[in-house]
């Protein structure tokens, strides 16, 4: 386990770094101890982790915390709250540099490539706190029709995604949250650009482009991402886009049919229509853009999908359907993205702690650490991929993690892993 070992060094490291304002009682614990207890509870996808580890302690003189994580002292819940609320997230960057590098130096990152090696990489918000009593400088709020105020926390996310793969991988993401001298409230969009300067010329290497839907197909935000040298693939709507609707109306496009055959499946014809250099608004300083055009309908005539987009990257023959899936693809950060964080075992909406300052984006930001440690371990760690078929299940393969640890001490991650592959305890040497 070579790779997850690295990437937990990694992340002590950043947890070393940590801002400390230990005090009391809590000064008993070290800043890496108190980062690696919180992200020991998401990464194990269990509440419960740190309770189950204090009990082994006790009869063992020892806890899978200590020999798989690292944490010399557990710390209390209370105290990891505490400390952590003074810990801005994006102190965990460097752990998600580490994850892609990871995947670049091993070859990794291969299954993502599409559009002759470029990463495509989805933008898109989602909300992960809300509440109609705890809230803190950093909420967003929106009255609700009973009256009463909603307190919330969003983020933007920039996930890799490629058609035709069922992993995705979350890097770094940007908070939604009240910018400092701003009147409005913060929204996606802004989070958006933000994040596209932030972090645009760090993925710079990967020849990204950037996937996202109606909202972000706009000019400020087409120009930030041609600004950091990357190209869109963006959702196009004619209600959201009357100027360039217009512009189509009576003009030439280019078009390609083709069918899609499959021995257990349907045909499905697939009907491309585009244009290249159109307006993507008004004004003389309107960025031309090339449009493109989808609708597929199966054997009986019968239209399932239809959907526009517009894009920077040349549109040919040869590759429109290629960009029409890469497009298409923006629906993984939904689907194989907040779908599994919400509701398969990463529980990001629930409130694992609010805080007053930093603790509800530092825990989100956790969360979505310990998927891309799961994705990168999905992808390169072998033990992980041999326990993973042996159980069957993304469900049952966390339950059987945390189970087993709750009970026995691995002194390895190996052990630990070799247990879940064969089925049967490690000898007693092992504990």
């Amino acid at each position: 386990m070579e790779i997850l070992e690295s990437l937990l060094q990694g992340l002590r490291g950043v947890c070393a770094g940590f801002q400390d304002r230990r005090r009391g009682k809590n000064a008993q614990y070290g800043m890496v101890d108190v980062g690696l207890g919180g992200f020991a509870m998401f990464f194990m996808q269990s509440e419960s982790f740190l309770n189950h580890q204090r009990r082994l302690e006790q009869g063992h003189h020892s806890s899978n915390c200590e020999t798989l994580f690292g944490i010399r002292k557990i710390p209390e819940d209370n105290t990891i709250r505490m400390l952590l609320d003074e810990v801005g997230p994006e102190s965990l960057q460097p752990c998600f540099d580490q994850v892609v590098e990871e995947l670049r130096v091993r070859g990794g990152l291969k299954v993502f490539e599409r559009l002759e090696g470029r990463i495509l990489i989805a933008l898109d918000g989602t909300e992960y706190f809300r509440s109609q009593k705890l809230n803190c400088p950093q909420c967003l709020s929106r009255q609700r029709s009973n009256g009463k105020t909603e307190w919330y926390h969003a983020l933007l996310s920039g996930t890799i995604v490629a058609p035709g793969h069922n992993r995705v991988l979350p890097l770094m993401p940007e908070f939604i949250t009240a910018q400092d001298g701003a009147e409005k409230q913060d929204c996606e969009r802004n989070a958006a650009k933000r994040w596209l300067a932030a972090h645009g010329r760090g993925v710079a290497a990967l020849r990204p482009v950037y996937l996202g839907d109606a909202l972000f197909s706009c000019q400020p935000l087409a120009a930030a991402v041609l600004a950091t040298g990357a190209d869109f693939l963006l959702v196009c709507k004619p209600d959201s886009h009357k100027i360039l609707y217009e512009f189509l109306q009576g003009a030439e496009l280019e078009r390609h049919t083709a069918t899609e055959r499959h021995p257990a499946k349907a045909p499905r014809t697939y009907s491309y229509r585009w244009i290249q250099g159109v307006p993507l608004r008004d004004g003389k300083d309107a960025l031309e853009v090339n449009w493109l055009a989808v609708t597929i309908t199966d054997a009986g005539g019968k239209t399932t999908y239809s959907g526009a987009f517009v894009t920077s990257l040349a549109v040919t023959r040869d590759n429109v359907a290629e960009i029409v899936a890469c497009a298409r693809a923006r629906w993984k950060i939904e689907n194989e993205g907040f779908n599994v964080l919400k509701n398969n075992g990463y529980n990001l909406a629930h409130n694992f702690g609010h805080g007053k300052k930093y603790l509800a984006r530092v825990f989100a930001a956790m969360n979505l650490l310990a998927f891309a440690f799961h994705t990168v371990c999905d992808c390169l760690e072998q033990l992980w991929k041999q326990a993973r078929d042996a159980i069957g299940t993304r469900s049952g393969f966390f339950r059987d993690l945390h189970t087993i640890t709750a009970y026995l001490v691995f002194p390895d991650w190996l052990a630990l892993f070799s247990t879940l592959i064969q089925g049967k305890a490690p000898p007693r040497t092992h504990i």
